[in-house]
């Protein structure tokens, strides 16, 4: 009978559920299900339902259910929470119990808070105050079953006890143990349950009302404690009144967080309330600053008690959100509670998932913190990247958003190394949680001269002992060379295929293209410098994963000509890098797609248009690199084979020594011989059976293309050198290696149609 999509119920059957929910007559089963259907076919257009007259809190529940679940048509929000909160205004009937209306009221404020009238909220504070305050401290009376064996004495209520089987001396909260609960203790804990996003949305609606008892240079504090007696406290204004109760019943919370628990369930409560109480308190203080006094000293010692104990670790992030908050305005030094929480936290439990995305969610709020506030921060990054490398999937989303707080020009070397090396870390963090679950006798370090066989053994290993403890630091150390970590590298090999690793290396080639989309934004050519120049040197030294390298060669490769772009002149203040990377054959069918974009970056960049400090001698040295390299590939000898590469990369380095023909054009003749013999290369068997026709052919167009430009030198020098003071032609505008316009028009001249008289 439920309905989805376009099925819908007919409009008499769903008037006689309307009439059933509302008839007093009904058994409760048949409301329930009378509202569990008109809630599954919500929004309805049938509905006439009205909650402006129900007095029964069971069937008012039941009917704003119905209301809510149609979203805000026609103003039901707003007439719901009027409703529910005029009936808890009131003194209910004999047998009625708000119990079932705080639910409702909680939906209503977070469908649409501002619904509620401040007489309202006025109202309801009141009463959330009370019932988290003067709720029972006795036990609820068990009602007699009526059975031939029940005792028709009543027995004495027995009061409420602590986790820890103490009889509790103060007053009830959620903490508070007994065997049968009282409707005001089910009160006590809802309102709890439901106090913090009150307090965000109605506590600090009105500033605190002037107290006369406040003089000039009197501590704040010492006034504010005046109000913990129950007299001031029900003097002051509603709002105030709740926040007095609320941050009494956070303390307790706290205490009652001291005790030991009987049962385990006991004590994962007192965990989850404790961060509840501090959340809430931190509230208390941002509406009203006179708590921060009272708050300060006794979050100071719970700090102290608990942060030794790593089942406690989730409670340290709202202690360190509170004096962010508030230790400035307490004048307090809390950079014992930000050191421990940012050093010891992610070291030690980077593999609790929940605590790793709360941990990082912590570090998003506050990102502002990575730019101007403690060093601590600061310097503690290389400890947030274990949480990515453990659960890297997961946690993409939100390091793309902190990555950009993290970097600058003091980090951004290190944040380099630290993403190609991230998969290592995964592995080594693995290494490390298996060395620790070792029994001790199986900890001895090993003998120095003997060189360790699996990982394991060289977690503990001299031979590896510092290369694991730099790719596991806490701090940031950007004066290691992580040339350290080639060995170490080799080693974790084995667990390249591990999923987790896997999973991991997936999600590197994401974080470096936003990290060199942030550094496009500051860098300066010193910058740009060293970065070209790790570029070069890490596509050495990656992890062994197959698809990680291709990955990571991608991305380096597409973000080369944005650097060079930002600035030209690293061609000619790294030519002795550049040249000794394109010089290597080796680079070509390893690291092609760097390989060609470095290249490009030679033809594009080498130029005294970029830099007046180009001469004639680094173009002449550059070009016969280069050309040495392309002789090599291209060459025929009969007993040797073709080295087989790119055309992609044939094709960049005949434009390149093109270019650079152009600008010292006494290369012209070189370039021209070269390409000249292109025709023979492409012909030739062992060519042929390495590369597709469609290859060979484009190779030979490009070839014929660039030596007819070189023909016309005038041309090759105007269109490979344009004047950087007048705008780029359709001509001048390259992308990546090829000039197809440029050329072909060229080649046209030179080359007329069967037919056609030459001019």
């Amino acid at each position: 009978m439920l309905c989805c999509g376009s099925c819908r119920l007919d409009g008499k059957f769903v008037e006689l559920l309307q009439a059933v929910l509302c008839s007093p007559k009904s058994p409760e089963q048949v409301q329930v299900l009378c509202a569990a259907i008109l809630r599954e076919m919500s929004p309805c257009n049938d509905l006439i339902l009205r909650c402006d007259e129900i007095q029964d809190t069971k069937l008012l529940s039941l009917v704003s259910s119905v209301l809510l679940a149609q979203g805000n048509k026609k103003g039901e929000v707003a007439a719901v929470g009027q409703r529910v909160v005029k009936v808890l205004e009131g003194r209910l009937p004999e047998g009625q119990s708000a119990l079932l209306l705080l639910p409702v009221l909680a939906n209503v404020i977070n469908l649409s808070p501002e619904s509620l009238t401040k007489e309202q909220t006025d109202a309801v504070s009141r009463k959330l105050a009370d019932w988290l305050r003067y709720a029972s401290t006795q036990q609820g009376i068990v009602q007699p079953s009526g059975g031939f064996f029940s005792s028709p004495r009543t027995k004495q209520p027995a009061p409420v006890t602590e986790v820890d089987g103490a009889i509790a001396t103060d007053f009830f909260t959620v903490l508070s143990v007994g065997q049968h609960y009282t409707q005001d203790q089910w009160l006590n804990v809802q309102a709890f349950s439901m106090l913090r996003n009150w307090l965000l949305f109605y506590g600090g609606q009105e500033g605190k009302a002037p107290n006369p008892d406040d003089k000039p240079g009197m501590d704040r504090s010492v006034t504010s404690m005046v109000s913990t007696t129950s007299t001031s406290s029900r003097l002051l204004p509603p709002k105030e009144h709740l926040r007095e109760k609320a941050f009494e019943y956070c303390q307790r919370l706290i205490e009652q967080s001291t005790r030991r628990p009987l049962k385990k369930d006991d004590g994962d409560l007192q965990k989850a309330c404790l961060i509840e109480a501090v959340t809430i308190m931190d509230i208390i203080c941002k509406q009203d600053s006179s708590y921060v006094y009272r708050a300060v000293s006794f979050l100071k010692i719970l700090h102290g008690r608990i942060c030794g104990d790593a089942t406690y670790a989730r409670a340290l992030l709202p202690i360190a959100q509170f004096f962010l908050n508030h230790s400035k305005l307490a004048a307090v030094d809390s950079d014992a509670i930000y050191k421990h929480l940012f050093t010891d936290i992610p070291a030690q439990l980077f593999h609790n998932p929940s605590l790793a995305f709360e941990f990082v969610q912590f570090c998003k709020d506050n990102s502002q913190l990575f730019t101007d506030t403690s060093s601590i921060f600061r310097q503690s990054f290389p400890n947030l990247f274990k949480f990515l490398a453990w659960n890297s999937p997961p946690l993409i989303s939100e390091f793309v958003d902190l990555l950009p707080f993290l970097l600058d020009a003091g980090t951004a070397i290190e944040i380099f190394h630290l993403l190609l090396d991230l998969p290592c870390l995964t592995a080594a963090l693995d290494i490390q949680l298996r060395a620790a679950a070792l029994p001790t006798s199986e900890k001895a370090t090993n003998d120095p001269a003997v060189k360790p066989a699996t990982c394991l053994e060289a977690f503990r290993h001299p031979l590896y002992k510092s290369t694991f403890q730099h790719l596991l630091r806490t701090r940031s150390a950007p004066e290691d060379t992580p040339e350290s970590l080639i060995p170490l590298r080799q080693l974790l090999g084995s667990l390249a295929g591990n999923p987790r690793v896997v999973q991991c290396a997936e999600t590197v080639p994401v974080l470096l293209e936003l990290f060199f989309r942030v550094v496009a934004e500051s860098a300066d050519g010193s910058l740009i410098n060293q970065l070209v120049v790790l570029l070069l040197q890490r596509s050495d030294q990656l992890y062994e994963i197959p698809t990680f390298k291709d990955d990571v060669y991608r991305v380096l490769s597409s973000q080369l000509p944005m650097l060079c772009k930002l600035h030209p002149a690293l061609v000619v203040e790294l030519s002795t890098e550049i040249l000794e990377f394109s010089g290597a054959v080796s680079n070509i069918q390893s690291k092609e797609p760097i390989f060609t974009h470095v290249v490009w970056a030679v033809g594009e960049y080498l130029s005294v248009s970029y830099d007046k400090r180009c001469t004639v001698e680094q173009i002449t040295r550059f070009f016969e690199t280069l050309e040495a390299v392309l002789f090599e590939i291209t060459q025929l000898r009969p007993l040797a084979s073709t080295p087989s590469c790119a055309p992609r990369a044939i094709s960049v380095l005949m434009a390149t020594l093109t270019k650079l023909a152009a600008r010292s054009q006494d290369l012209i003749p070189r370039v021209s011989m070269f390409l000249s013999k292109m025709r023979t290369f492409v012909q030739s068997p062992a060519v042929t059976s390495v590369y597709c026709e469609e290859d060979l052919e484009e190779i030979l167009i490009r070839a014929t293309e660039l030596m007819n430009l070189l023909k016309m030198p005038s041309v090759a020098q105007f269109v490979f050198n344009p004047p950087m003071d007048v705008p780029s032609t359709r001509l001048q505008k390259e992308v990546n290696d090829s000039l197809p316009l440029a050329l072909r028009m060229v080649t046209h001249l030179l080359e007329p149609a069967p037919g056609c008289t030459p001019v």
